[in-house]
């Protein structure tokens, strides 16, 4: 992968949304690691326990609990405060959430987006910003291709079709506002993220690790769907990556896939499940299918985009990322501290040839 430049991050002022959620409070952890000055931005923590808690996020960064569907809060908490670059993470990230209530979703991943991008146009000193979306904003038929920048943007269930609207948000914002004043606004589309640390509900990792630690039984709905796993390492280096690029080279596309390796074989949510029960010991999964479920069978993205452009590939196959997940987790539950233990994991991420 490119490498990141620890130059270009010292000192940097960071608005971080989404800081208190999972892959928000690793990103706050190696933002502050990298030398940035980060400020977070987002709602208060939805899951115990939270990495945000158990890794003492809070006190590493500037931390503002803002609810982002209010945008006078939005623009009051962010005047007066210059920021160099932005990363917006902040959003409601679980598809049965969003199909339990879209009205919500919809306000949290598509005004809260607004809201944000409204109160940065006071913003005099932005040199980039970045929007994070989904795999999911594409119109998927289930042929099992993988998607590339260019196709065309849908969602047949309310968690995508808002990521995908907030694609266009971002887009609108951007050629309406943001060009002119030479300040590039972009997104990242990233996969099925893993690491240790998570602990929300419906989410298939958190799953096997309450499973383990409560000796129950994982349920999947779909075990034969495909998805692009990608641990949170490779996810964030890569948004990290398009980030330092967007605020140096113009030329950077203004959207970008990041999934895993393209050499590693797909894993489907059993096969995955099956390597995390045999990793911290917990029961064998159980299938209870779901006929009503909206959720795609086959997903994959195309990743080459960011490497023929910024020389970024991901580093960690399915196997190794889950690997390096449960080893977050069975290390936690022995005691650990778990920021020590996301510390100790980027490190070695960094090190990694």
């Amino acid at each position: 992968m490119a490498a990141l430049d620890r130059g270009f991050w010292s000192g940097k002022r960071v608005l971080l949304t989404g800081h208190t959620g999972f892959k928000g409070s690793w990103a706050a952890v190696w933002l502050k690691d990298l030398g940035a000055e980060v400020t977070g931005l987002a709602l208060a923590p939805d899951q115990t326990p939270a990495l945000f808690d158990l890794a003492g996020v809070e006190g590493l960064v500037a931390s503002r609990i803002v609810d982002l569907r209010d945008g006078p809060e939005v623009e009051a908490e962010l005047a007066g405060r210059p920021f160099d670059l932005v990363l917006h993470m902040a959003a409601q990230p679980i598809v049965r959430t969003a199909v339990a209530d879209p009205v919500a979703t919809f306000a949290a991943n598509v005004m809260g987006t607004a809201n944000l991008l409204q109160a940065l146009r006071a913003q005099t000193t932005l040199r980039a910003v970045l929007a994070v979306t989904s795999d999911k904003v594409y119109a998927n038929a289930e042929t099992g291709r993988a998607f590339v920048e260019t196709d065309a943007l849908g969602g047949k269930d309310p968690y995508s079709a808002s990521k995908a609207a907030t694609e266009m948000v971002v887009a609108s914002f951007a050629r309406s506002y943001f060009d002119a004043l030479g300040v590039p606004v972009a997104t990242a589309r990233g996969g099925n993220v893993i690491g240790g640390g998570d602990f929300s509900q419906d989410r298939l990792v958190a799953d096997i690790v309450r499973a383990a630690r409560g000796q129950g039984t994982v349920v999947l709905r779909h075990p034969e769907a495909t998805r692009p796993w990608q641990h949170v390492l490779d996810c964030l280096a890569g948004y990290f990556t398009q980030l330092q690029a967007l605020a140096t080279d113009p030329a950077t596309p203004r959207q970008l896939n990041f999934g895993p390796r393209a050499d590693g074989a797909e894993v489907t949510v059993g096969e995955l499940a099956t390597m995390g029960v045999r990793a911290l010991g917990a029961r064998p999964w159980r299938h209870e299918p779901d006929p009503a479920s909206l959720e795609a069978r086959s997903l994959a993205i195309d990743a080459s985009l960011a490497e023929r452009t910024m020389g970024f590939r991901s580093r960690l196959d399915a196997p190794k990322a889950v690997a390096l997940t449960m080893d977050w987790y069975r290390r936690q539950a022995n005691g650990e501290n778990a920021l020590d233990l996301c510390r100790a994991q980027i490190a070695a991420y960094e090190g990694a040839s």
